[in-house]
């Protein structure tokens, strides 16, 4: 048996998502939200064979996989040592209809004879309570529901259920179709409507990509990345979770194992710029809506580090003993306590995100002066908590520090408040607020800078280098010009660097000393190359970040540095998020490619 990886592609609609493997084996589901109990399991199970939906062709010789073009379908085409062949088409049902999208939490897949006669088992085997098989069925005449716990899954097929109840092959004669979903009759007749949700689906995925405007260079890989971050938008609130996964470790055995289904307001940052960069703005307003909706209903406006995708819902942390773990590297966590740690950078983050609400023109109604003044008691906030101490950006369980990149972030969202204001004409408040940022970036400037280590460092009066201080010009705390900045990029580049790979920081943390690259921190210094001139260096980087993505072109939050391999939560957004930032500052543009091929 083959050992789990993260060779894995998502499908999904905004509501709900699912992974798959390169040979069409559905490993994860969590139903009916981002944030549901796994109805498929597989891939956090160890090697317990639970939690998944399969399709296995007899004698199999040949698999392959791969996303529709500019879409999030994926078909797997099976081969067997006599000829026969399956086509196997999976997909999430998006698409608009009176004027709405619709997404419900439903999985759509059709299974095709394409040569020969094929002979083939259909393996549904769910779970629920995080682990537990399904204890109860029930089989109709052209449907099956599962339940268990507060999980009921209803599977409308016209396969023939005796045989998948039994796990028994049989022969393919004619395409099949099965729906996974909430436990509602199906609406219509099952073989036209799969087929009309898959062409409408393919024609939403198709018209949302030709709206992007990038550039020439790396369309593929940016295009696929947009889709996934577009995927990881529970649209229905605004949240943007972190990954769709909870607990694949940093590294094998660490113990660094966290839930990522919910929404950081640091992470989701990064998101809506990606999405804004390349014209996808929607995201950026529902976004907005929703962490607005979080600051006036929280106490003194404060902040949490993270939240549900749907705000209200608590996210205490637990240990789901059923699940071994991915590659049996438990812990399986369910929630999250960072939701009740200290960390400032998001006050920043969100002052950050809503900004060109104020200043995009494509946007049908431009933020006013009352979208401002909600945004003011963040930034007071903000302004309040910036030298003082944190978990920072990494979330450190066991020690709180001034960290540098929290306190540059408290100045971003206090500055921009500042630039605002003056848009708007208010030149009280924008005198308010530059005053306030000069004072926090003066105290950053003097107290984060390491003349010895000749380096910004990760905290105020400290030695360690961190990956985050690259961002400071990213930001505009610093010019690019700026002698420290680069000297810290120099630094950064040498001590952090591990066989091309960029670790976050490497001093000892609450887990001993940290063994994994993360990903998006190679973005981040090639960023921070190009941007002090270094540009051949930084697209070199970028090329080599780009051979870590998967089978599907996705990536997830870490990498080994010796081995190569991915681990981490899965896709990882800030991964993604970077990979399209970068690729957008580095690529040429379409008029630079014409002159060139011309002249």
């Amino acid at each position: 048996m083959k050992e789990q990886d993260l060779d894995l592609a998502v499908i999904g609609n905004g509501r709900t998502a699912a992974l798959l493997d390169t040979g069409g084996r559905l490993v994860w589901w969590c139903f009916p939200r981002f944030d549901g109990d796994p109805v498929f399991s597989r891939l956090l199970a160890g090697r317990e064979e639970k939690g998944f939906c399969d399709v296995v062709l007899d004698r199999m010789v040949e698999v392959r996989a791969a996303y529709e073009r500019n879409t999030a379908i994926v078909v797997t085409t099976m081969t067997g040592e006599n000829g026969a062949v399956v086509r196997i088409t999976d997909f999430a049902p998006r698409f608009a209809n009176f004027g709405r999208i619709t997404r419900p939490p439903q999985l759509v897949r059709i299974i095709e004879p394409v040569a020969g006669l094929p002979r083939i088992t259909v393996r549904f085997r769910p779970t629920c309570n995080y682990g537990e098989p399904m204890p109860h069925r029930v089989v109709g005449s052209n449907h099956a529901r599962y339940w268990g716990g507060e999980t009921l899954v209803r599977v409308t097929t016209d396969a023939p259920l005796s045989y998948i109840d039994k796990e028994a092959p049989f022969l393919l004669t004619k395409p099949v179709h099965v729906v996974m979903g909430i436990d509602e009759p199906f609406p219509g007749e099952l073989e036209t409507t799969c087929r009309d949700f898959r062409e409408r689906t393919r024609d939403y995925w198709h018209e949302w990509v030709r709206r992007l405007s990038i550039g020439y260079d790396w369309q593929d890989e940016i295009i696929c990345a947009a889709i996934t971050l577009k995927l990881s938008n529970f649209e229905e609130t605004g949240a943007v979770v972190a990954a769709l996964t909870s607990s694949i470790p940093e590294s094998a055995g660490s113990g660094r194992n966290w839930d990522y289904r919910y929404c950081w307001p640091r992470d989701a940052y990064f998101v809506v710029k990606a999405l804004n960069r390349i014209g996808a703005t929607r995201t950026m307003e529902d976004f907005i809506a929703y962490v607005l909706g979080i600051a006036t209903d929280a106490t003194n406006g404060a902040l949490s580090p993270v939240y549900g995708i749907v705000p209200t819902d608590q996210l205490v942390e637990r240990v789901a003993e059923n699940l071994k773990g991915y590659r049996g590297s438990g812990p399986v966590r369910v929630g999250n306590a960072a939701v009740q740690q200290v960390q400032h950078d998001a006050y920043g983050s969100v002052i950050l995100a809503a900004m060109p609400l104020f200043f995009d023109k494509r946007l049908a109604r431009p933020a006013d002066e009352s979208l401002f003044r909600l945004l003011e008691p963040l930034g007071n906030l903000a302004a309040e908590l910036a030298l003082k101490p944190d978990a920072g950006i990494w979330e450190y369980r066991g020690r709180v520090r001034v960290h540098t990149h929290s306190a540059a972030m408290c100045w971003a969202g206090v500055s921009r408040l500042g630039a605002i204001a003056v848009h708007l004409g208010l030149q009280d408040r924008a005198a308010h607020w530059n005053r306030i940022a000069d004072v926090i970036q003066n105290a950053i400037l003097d107290r984060c800078w390491n003349a010895r280590r000749g380096a910004f460092t990760a905290a105020m009066e400290g030695d360690d280098l961190d990956a985050s201080v690259l961002l400071l010009q990213e930001i505009g705390l610093v010019d690019r010009k700026d002698e420290r900045f680069v000297s810290t990029v120099n630094a950064v580049a040498t001590e952090l660097k591990r066989n091309k790979y960029v670790m976050r920081y490497t001093a000892e943390d609450d887990f001993g000393l940290p063994e994994s690259a993360f990903l998006v921190c190679q973005f981040w210094l090639s960023d921070a190359l190009w941007a002090i001139g270094r540009v051949e260096e930084a697209r070199e980087m970028f090329r080599d970040a780009l051979n870590h993505r998967n089978h599907f072109g996705l990536l997830s939050e870490d990498v080994d540095p010796k081995t190569g391999a991915l681990w981490g939560n899965f896709p990882q957004t800030y991964s993604m998020a970077g990979l399209i930032l970068t690729g957008m500052r580095l690529s040429r543009s379409w008029e630079d490619r014409y002159w060139h091929a011309s002249s």
